[in-house]
Protein backbone atom coordinates (compact mmCIF):
# COMPACT_ATOMS: atom_id res chain seq x y z
CA UNK A 1 0.00 0.00 0.00
CA UNK A 2 1.35 3.38 -0.99
CA UNK A 3 1.62 6.15 1.63
CA UNK A 4 0.22 9.45 0.50
CA UNK A 5 1.60 12.64 1.94
CA UNK A 6 -0.77 15.40 2.91
CA UNK A 7 0.46 18.92 3.16
CA UNK A 8 -1.31 20.91 5.82
CA UNK A 9 -1.14 24.67 5.92
CA UNK A 10 -0.05 25.85 9.38
CA UNK A 11 -2.72 27.89 11.22
CA UNK A 12 -0.50 30.98 11.21
CA UNK A 13 -0.58 30.99 7.41
CA UNK A 14 -4.38 31.25 7.42
CA UNK A 15 -4.15 34.42 9.50
CA UNK A 16 -2.44 36.34 6.72
CA UNK A 17 -4.52 35.07 3.81
CA UNK A 18 -5.97 37.95 1.84
CA UNK A 19 -4.09 40.60 3.78
CA UNK A 20 -6.92 41.04 6.29
CA UNK A 21 -9.52 41.27 3.54
CA UNK A 22 -10.95 37.75 3.73
CA UNK A 23 -13.57 36.61 6.19
CA UNK A 24 -15.33 33.29 6.52
CA UNK A 25 -19.06 32.76 6.78
CA UNK A 26 -19.90 29.79 8.94
CA UNK A 27 -23.26 28.23 9.77
CA UNK A 28 -23.52 26.94 13.31
CA UNK A 29 -26.03 25.96 15.94
CA UNK A 30 -26.67 28.29 18.86
CA UNK A 31 -25.18 25.81 21.35
CA UNK A 32 -21.88 25.91 19.39
CA UNK A 33 -21.76 29.71 19.14
CA UNK A 34 -20.44 30.10 22.72
CA UNK A 35 -17.09 28.66 21.56
CA UNK A 36 -16.53 31.52 19.08
CA UNK A 37 -18.40 34.16 21.09
CA UNK A 38 -17.68 33.48 24.79
CA UNK A 39 -19.55 36.62 25.94
CA UNK A 40 -22.72 35.60 24.12
CA UNK A 41 -25.78 35.94 26.35
CA UNK A 42 -28.00 32.88 26.75
CA UNK A 43 -29.53 31.86 23.42
CA UNK A 44 -32.28 29.35 22.71
CA UNK A 45 -30.81 25.94 21.93
CA UNK A 46 -31.14 24.58 18.40
CA UNK A 47 -31.20 27.93 16.61
CA UNK A 48 -29.47 28.18 13.24
CA UNK A 49 -26.96 31.05 13.35
CA UNK A 50 -24.36 32.55 11.04
CA UNK A 51 -20.91 33.74 12.08
CA UNK A 52 -18.53 36.05 10.27
CA UNK A 53 -14.97 35.14 11.24
CA UNK A 54 -11.68 36.75 10.20
CA UNK A 55 -9.08 34.54 8.51
CA UNK A 56 -7.10 34.49 11.75
CA UNK A 57 -10.10 33.06 13.62
CA UNK A 58 -11.20 36.30 15.26
CA UNK A 59 -14.99 36.36 15.50
CA UNK A 60 -16.49 39.46 13.88
CA UNK A 61 -20.26 39.03 13.94
CA UNK A 62 -23.01 36.59 14.84
CA UNK A 63 -26.54 36.71 13.44
CA UNK A 64 -29.58 34.57 12.77
CA UNK A 65 -29.52 35.97 9.23
CA UNK A 66 -26.93 35.00 6.63
CA UNK A 67 -27.81 38.14 4.69
CA UNK A 68 -26.92 40.34 7.67
CA UNK A 69 -23.51 38.65 7.97
CA UNK A 70 -22.84 39.07 4.24
CA UNK A 71 -23.93 42.72 4.36
CA UNK A 72 -21.62 43.42 7.32
CA UNK A 73 -18.71 41.84 5.44
CA UNK A 74 -19.36 43.95 2.36
CA UNK A 75 -19.75 47.12 4.43
CA UNK A 76 -16.28 46.42 5.83
CA UNK A 77 -14.77 45.60 2.42
CA UNK A 78 -14.23 41.95 3.31
CA UNK A 79 -14.26 39.19 0.71
CA UNK A 80 -16.37 36.33 2.02
CA UNK A 81 -15.71 32.60 1.79
CA UNK A 82 -18.10 29.92 3.05
CA UNK A 83 -16.81 27.17 5.31
CA UNK A 84 -18.61 23.98 6.24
Amino acid sequence: MENSLKQVMPPANFAVLGGGKIAYIRALKSEDAKVLFPNLPPVEAGMNLWALVAADGTPIMLSDSREAVVMNAHENDLETVNIH
